[in-house]
């Protein structure tokens, strides 16, 4: 009974479609121009352009996708793996990298990936056959770096880079970025630096790390405290609270991200009636919307996000033409943004 109801679906739903034959009939053109009608950059005169479009939607007519992209080996599909949907940082990003493929004739197939679920992410993507993977929050591991290859998938890591692969890759420097962190406050009087670190074993926080406390010990002092968070503002909060429960507090914290560096001034001021920034700096990474809210007026390293994405894009559609060429890391800098949340003095030649 079960298989005689779905070939009667299968049934209603092939009487319903229109072929491209039937098309170029009633348009009296060729069945080669109305594929040419309906494939993006393809030349036809507007003439022709007319009678196809007017016969396709007098027949109700709408070109297989599937058909055409195993006829043209390319789907126009981008698969982007991401993590952390609800953090403004990556929702906005999601916008900008949709945004932006769509002008250059791409849809994006988007997967929501569970923490440390990439594994099953990639396959998945793999089996829609699109032309090309961008993965943000998210390493490769070598094993899915070669399945991808030899699937023929082009991948670019945003904002990561996996030392162990021939992954290609776009990201903020990170490391850069600690390192102005560190001189900004020292160059302002503070002694008790401290760090809230970020996603264990990710690139990023591993980078923003090693910046700042490299610095820090180039200029002769040592990281006084450190915790650790997931990147996430309730870890923050938990973080927070260990670091400033204690008799001598640091007098400056760099946090690993915008939400954590939140989290830690509501936990100064509303729960331990800490000044900020008179007893206490709080510096971020990223520069989402809210940071520069009144309520949080929040010091941070600003990442480039249109360059960043523009790049990314880039280095993605040259792997797509050139398979079989060079791996590609790019980096590019961020800049240091002064609000009320910290006392710093800027790098030099860098404005306010």
């Amino acid at each position: 009974m079960a298989t005689q109801t779905k070939n009667n679906r299968k049934a209603r739903k092939e009487s319903r479609r229109v072929s491209s034959i039937e098309v170029a009939r009633l348009a009296g053109v060729s069945q080669a121009a109305v594929s040419r009608v309906f494939t993006p950059n393809a030349s036809a005169s507007p003439e022709t352009r007319r009678k196809v479009l007017a016969a396709a939607k007098k027949l109700g007519y709408r070109p297989n996708a599937i058909a055409r992209s195993l006829i043209q080996q390319s789907t126009n599909i981008i698969g982007l793996a991401m993590v952390r949907f609800t953090n403004p940082f990556y929702a906005y990003l999601l916008k900008e990298f949709t945004h932006k493929l769509q002008e250059r004739g791409y849809w994006s197939l988007v997967l929501n990936v569970a923490e440390g679920k990439i594994e099953q992410a990639l396959p998945m993507a793999l089996q829609y056959q699109v032309d090309g993977i961008i993965v943000t929050s998210a390493t490769l591991t070598s094993k899915l770096a070669d399945e991808c290859a030899s699937a023929g998938t082009p991948v670019v890591l945003f904002n990561r880079y996996a030392l162990e692969t021939n992954v290609n890759a776009v990201c903020c420097d990170s490391v850069s970025g600690g390192r102005m962190v560190a001189d900004a406050l020292l160059d302002a009087g503070h002694q008790r630096l401290a760090y809230i670190a970020g996603e264990q074993g990710s690139s990023t926080n591993r980078d923003r790390e090693k910046g700042y406390t490299e610095r820090l010990q180039e200029r002769g002092h040592t990281l006084y405290l450190r915790e650790s968070g997931d990147y996430s503002y309730e870890s923050g909060v938990v973080a927070a609270r260990q670091m400033l429960n204690r008799a001598e507090r640091p007098d400056a914290i760099f946090c690993a991200n915008d939400l954590m560096a939140m989290a830690t001034l509501d936990v100064a001021r509303y729960e331990l009636g800490i000044q900020v920034p008179e007893e206490l700096s709080i510096i971020g990474f990223d520069d989402v919307a809210m940071a520069s809210w009144p309520a949080y007026s929040l010091t941070t390293v600003r990442q480039p996000i249109d360059r960043l994405v523009d790049a990314t894009i880039e280095v993605l559609l040259t792997a797509i033409e050139n398979p079989d060429g060079e791996r590609i890391v790019r980096w590019i800098p961020g800049t240091l943004v002064q609000r009320t949340s910290a006392r710093i003095v800027l790098p030099q030649g860098q404005r306010r």
